[in-house]
């Protein structure tokens, strides 16, 4: 018998001294572990067989070699046989992507459960997310700033944040260590806002340690819910996974050493068969405080941790089926694009897209990763991919309503210098913004948006007296057209004849500052007809000039153009 309980001392203790964090490295923890396993468990030779053989098996896979001690890469060695074995098992992974998605996804239980759910069926079908970036939940940012304002009132109220947060959990019947972490984190919310109270200050940094609140809180409800799935998943704050800013509170940006720092983490330190539930738009500077990225910021660590790990691809999960050829209020017929550039789609966010915004896909864009926007509704729809180049004639088209037209003319002789220069200076010294802009020797002509217009004894007049001559127009709008500009002939011949059908006048053209982007003022009255005449033309094949036909239908153009 003494015998028996050796070779099961022996057995067991090797295995938890290799395999587990729990290390038993004496004879005392070997007898402690034996008193809570049955007697029978080890009462015959077969069952110490069995043992030393399951044992064995464990330490030789793969036909590693674990038992030498002296081998400093053993622990990893052996982890990687864990992954591999726990990933690959009936589960085979075709790419590994980052996954990202927003408030309006996260807004209650129903969507949380909805999203971790998706995400197991992704996993299923071979698409594994090395991370899941999160953003807080619904509304809950909103609902922290007014918690800040209404301390610095003098009232603190985190009711309807602990409410739906603590809901969400007991409805799913989460483990009392999830409602512990989450409690936990909305006691230190209530203690800040009872220091903003008293102090009656609430600084950048001190906003922006409060807004991480919300995603501190998703990130770990949503790491929960997947484990509750069966899909392993652990919450991480971006700064323990190496997301390191500057210290510009509100605006911060990543330092150039973080994709190093995230790489080496997920390499070293995170297990690749477990989902890393990453929050989004928040970080730490170098001396550990919170910052907030500016916009964009939780798609911004998406893109920089596909970029640090080098993913197959980086998927934004919205409630649209990609990036739309027009905007489908004013378009019904709008249909989803099926790839662009990272510079058109940086061009259909300056002109209000819902697309990424163009700081968010530089990381992708350096790196070569896809990004791709998908539909969180309709997972099944291949969305629209943006990569390093697209071959359509025009990708989509966009415009802005309600523009004024600033005409500057210069009142001195042809030729004189210095012109341009001193324009450009008056504009920068009123902050004006300009949105389109065509010049000659003696003239320019640019848009401003109407919130930030020119208008009778604006300072901008007063500088440019005695220079030019200013005239402003309003009520004009600007319809945009994406597309290669390579191929501009084409594209301005088929607008001009539409135009001139429809009776529409342009008063302004610009194109070449952008290689990607042609676009045409006219007035706001017919921007509408503007955009649909076109968007028929290059789109819906019912175009009210002849065109060259493309002898296959817009479904076959998706389909050819699309590539997984």
């Amino acid at each position: 018998m003494l015998l028996l309980r050796y070779i099961y001392y022996v057995t067991f203790i090797g295995l938890f001294d290799v395999a587990s964090p729990f290390r038993c490295g004496s004879i005392r923890q070997g007898l402690i572990l034996h008193k809570f396993i049955p007697s029978s468990f080890i009462s015959s030779t077969s069952s110490i067989s069995s043992i030393s053989s399951t044992s064995s098996t464990l330490f030789s896979s793969n036909n590693e070699d674990f038992s030498d001690p002296s081998s400093s890469d053993n622990i990893d060695r052996f982890k990687d046989s864990l992954s591999q074995s726990r990933v690959g098992e009936n589960k085979p992974i075709n790419k590994r992507v980052v996954m990202k998605f927003g408030g309006s996804s996260l807004a209650d239980a129903s969507r949380v459960d909805h999203v971790c759910k998706l995400i197991k069926s992704q996993i299923s079908i071979g698409s594994f997310p090395s991370a899941v970036v999160c953003s807080a939940m619904g509304k809950t940012t909103n609902n922290l700033l007014n918690a800040g304002d209404f301390a610095l009132q003098g009232r603190i109220s985190v009711d309807p944040l602990r409410t739906l947060h603590l809901a969400t959990i007991e409805q799913f019947g989460m483990g009392e260590h999830v409602r512990e972490d989450v409690e936990g984190l909305l006691d230190e919310l209530e203690n800040m806002l009872s220091g903003v109270k008293l102090l009656q200050e609430l600084s950048p940094r001190s906003l922006d340690m409060l807004v991480s609140f919300g995603e501190r809180m998703s990130s770990r409800i949503v790491a929960a819910r997947l484990n509750q799935l069966g899909v392993p998943a652990a919450a991480y704050d971006s700064w323990t996974v190496g997301m390191e800013t500057t210290s510009n509170f509100g605006d911060a940006t990543v330092l150039p050493g973080s994709e190093a720092k995230i790489r080496n983490c997920f390499k070293e330190k995170i297990d690749p068969g477990t989902v890393t539930v990453v929050t989004g738009f928040i970080g730490h500077d170098v001396n550990g405080k919170i910052t907030t990225l500016g916009r964009g910021g939780s798609d911004l660590t998406a893109t920089t941790i596909g970029a640090a790990c080098g993913l197959d691809e980086v998927q934004v999960w919205k409630d649209v089926d990609g990036i739309m050829s027009c905007d489908p209020r004013m378009v019904p017929a709008a249909v989803p694009v099926s790839k662009v550039s990272f510079e058109e789609a940086a061009e259909l966010a300056y002109f209000g897209a819902k697309v990424l915004h163009p700081i968010a896909m530089m990381p992708a864009m350096r790196a070569k990763v896809p990004v791709r926007v998908k539909n969180s509704y309709n997972p099944d729809h291949p969305g629209t991919v943006i990569k390093d180049s697209s071959n359509s004639l025009v990708t989509a088209i966009t415009c802005k309503r309600d523009v004024q037209v600033v005409d500057v003319v210069s009142t001195r002789m042809l030729g004189a210098y210095g012109f341009l220069s001193k324009v450009f200076e008056a504009f920068e010294k009123s902050r004006l913004s300009v949105d389109v802009l065509a010049s000659s020797e003696v003239s320019v002509s640019m848009t401003l948006d109407k919130k930030h217009g020119v208008f009778p004894g604006h300072p901008l007049c007063s500088d440019l007296e005695g220079l030019a001559a200013v005239n402003v127009k309003s009520g004009k709008g600007i319809v945009t057209l994406i597309t290669d500009v390579s191929r501009s002939s084409e594209v301005l011949a088929t607008v001009f004849q539409v135009f001139m059908t429809q009776g529409i006048e342009v008063e302004m053209l610009s194109q070449g500052a952008s290689k990607v982007n042609i676009s045409l003022i006219v007035d706001d009255k017919v921007l509408e007809d503007a955009v649909r005449s076109l968007h028929a033309c290059f789109f819906e094949e019912k175009c009210l000039i002849d065109m060259p036909s493309s002898n296959m239908s817009p479904e076959e153009e998706y389909a050819s153009e699309y590539t997984p």
